[in-house]
């Protein structure tokens, strides 16, 4: 399982939803979120959005990905000016 597989089932569980149970309230089909959370696939972005959504949180969140506080209040050009591309 890789790391957004694992978050995706983390979150999942932490909201007491089976598979079976979250593929109703959504409309994805249990199959796909199980082929996600077992990490040989990582999720396209519609499919995040769409458990971010249920779930009320951001996507960052959903898998699990904690920015740094000196990364997440940099300019977003800055990169560039510092010869990134």
């Amino acid at each position: 399982m890789n790391g957004i597989g694992r978050e995706l089932k983390n979150i999942r569980e932490l909201n007491g939803y089976s598979q079976s149970a979250l593929a109703e309230a959504t409309g994805i089909s249990q199959q796909k979120i199980s082929y996600y959370e077992s990490g040989k696939h990582s999720p396209p972005i519609e499919f995040c959005i769409r458990l971010a959504d249920f779930y009320g949180v951001t996507l960052d969140e959903l898998v699990g990905r904690d920015m740094p506080a000196e990364t997440s209040k940099t300019d977003p050009g800055e990169h560039k000016r510092k010869g990134g591309k």
